[in-house]
């Protein structure tokens, strides 16, 4: 029998009446049910990290650095569990699975350290005559109650990525899982309901959108962080007030794949860029250009090897792509793939849904205005076209209203350089695919995919405020 969760609720688990059933999209087993929040309950929430917050700011660095520890080591004992329950929970594979559950390990063992580094630095005055005896001390002070809210593709890693910097610098935050997948938040709300990190400063709760209406509205709110859709972000944004807002949106990620690039390696990359996760990642590639000399081979290589990949049970360790998120993402990936035929696109492989799956696919042909160009597919979905010279590449990545990431497969010096001066994207990845992310790194992006970074340093400055202590030592 599925276990039932309850919201965790300012330290405390509180069950309510309204509840919601959450189902593998693979089968409909169900991988447990979650108590619903209420109004009433967000509003309590900030109510208890409010109050908590005079606790939390004045945690010296081991405590939160042993907190984050305890995380860890309780993912890392319990991985198996967080991966299966995953697996079912989404449709994940396995595999992928894995990786995200080690993933979100390191996150807190990162963060751990940067619990230790939030400090400030020394800054001399002395630039003028008349203030040789002056010097100012920096520090950072954590702000107070955070709002938290968390996608389906990486339900545990992206909830990692809003909790463990909150912890490491001693901020509170009421967290808001994704409907579709609130089992693996709940589950980790759990082991940081074990560690000494005070009661009530960290709240996991499963609510509707009008109920968790105090995340965004409620003046006590000092930061939102957001990871999901863009048009969701920019309300948020447009409807936050004063708070800070952190948005991780959407991406269509460009990859260019010069003729002097290890074709094999490139391959062999491009297949997991495009179709891992099933494509339900926002840094997922789905534009491909490649060098006109290479292109035949790539294109001949590429085809070969997505054909091999592997569809079938999440819970598999055979299993290379699992099931979209619902039977309507599958629906909205075929009218994209249509679409593009019908516009005079040419499908390669794949290019039909199943189910609750849908085939890895390959599209030429197409024109930057299609949908499947110009939108965020989140499924495993690539479009492949040719280009003459590398500074078309970067024209043609930067064809696009979002800026995530994007992949450069070189090893001309002068071409990394130039794709890293000019593309529009927070980060550019040299010969590798845009699907790749270090935990540590600045995350984020331009145009239409957000604003602000994750990384744990990175998100503790935008998680702190900035206080200077002007000494005049004469």
């Amino acid at each position: 029998m599925a276990r039932h969760y309850k919201i965790y609720l300012g330290g405390k688990w509180v069950d309510r009446k309204e509840k919601i059933e959450v189902k593998s999209p693979y089968d409909g087993k169900v991988a447990g049910t979650v108590a619903m929040a209420s109004k009433a309950d967000f509003t309590k929430a900030i109510d208890i990290a409010e109050k908590a917050f005079k606790k939390t700011r004045q945690l010296p660095s081991y405590v939160r650095e042993e907190a984050c520890l305890a995380v860890a080591e309780g993912l890392r004992k319990n991985s198996d569990k967080f991966a299966r329950m995953m697996s079912l929970e989404i449709g994940k594979a396995l595999k992928d699975s894995e990786v995200e559950v080690s993933r979100a390990v390191q996150v807190f063992k990162i963060a751990a350290e940067e619990a230790k580094r939030v400090g400030g630095e020394i800054m001399d005055f002395d630039w003028i005559p008349g203030n040789e005896k002056r010097l100012g001390l920096i520090r950072r002070f954590p702000i107070g109650v955070i709002s938290g809210i968390a996608p389906f593709n990486f339900p545990l890693n992206l909830v990692a990525h809003k909790v463990a910097p909150a912890m490491a610098s001693g901020n509170c935050m009421i967290l808001k899982p994704a409907p579709t997948t609130p089992v693996i938040a709940m589950m980790l709300a759990e082991l940081i309901d074990k560690t000494n990190y005070p009661k009530g400063a960290i709240s996991f709760m499963l609510g509707s959108n009008e109920n968790a209406e105090p995340l965004i509205k409620d003046e006590r709110i000092k930061l939102i962080t957001f990871t999901g859709s863009d048009r969701v972000g920019w309300w948020i944004k447009d409807n936050s007030g004063k708070k800070r807002v952190v948005l991780e949106l959407g991406g269509n990620a460009g990859l260019a794949i010069a003729d002097d690039a290890d074709l094999d390696y490139a391959v062999e990359r491009a297949v997991k860029g495009s179709f891992g996760q099933a494509g339900q990642s926002c840094i997922s590639v789905q534009r491909i250009f490649v060098q006109e000399k290479i292109y035949d081979r790539f294109l001949k290589n590429f085809v070969a090897r997505t054909k091999k990949l592997k569809l079938g049970n999440p819970l598999s360790k055979t299993t290379d792509i699992g099931t979209l998120v619902n039977a309507q993402a599958v629906k909205n990936t075929q009218a994209l793939v249509d679409e593009a035929k019908k516009q005079g696109a040419k499908v390669l492989t794949g290019g039909k849904g199943k189910g609750v799956f849908f085939e890895p696919t390959i599209i030429t042909n197409v024109k930057s205005s299609m949908g499947v160009c110009s939108k965020e597919a989140f499924a495993p979905l690539v479009t492949v076209e040719k280009y003459k010279k590398f500074t078309e590449a970067v024209s043609k990545i930067n064809d696009s209203r979002f800026g995530l990431q994007a992949g450069i497969f070189t090893n001309r010096l002068n071409d990394v350089f130039y794709a890293f001066n000019n593309v529009e994207a927070g980060g550019i990845v040299i010969n590798d695919v845009p699907t790749f992310r270090a935990d540590q790194q600045p995350y984020g992006g331009l145009k239409d995919s957000g604003i602000g970074r994750e990384g744990i340093r990175y998100t503790i400055e935008d998680y702190t405020e900035i206080k200077v202590l002007s000494l005049n030592l004469r």
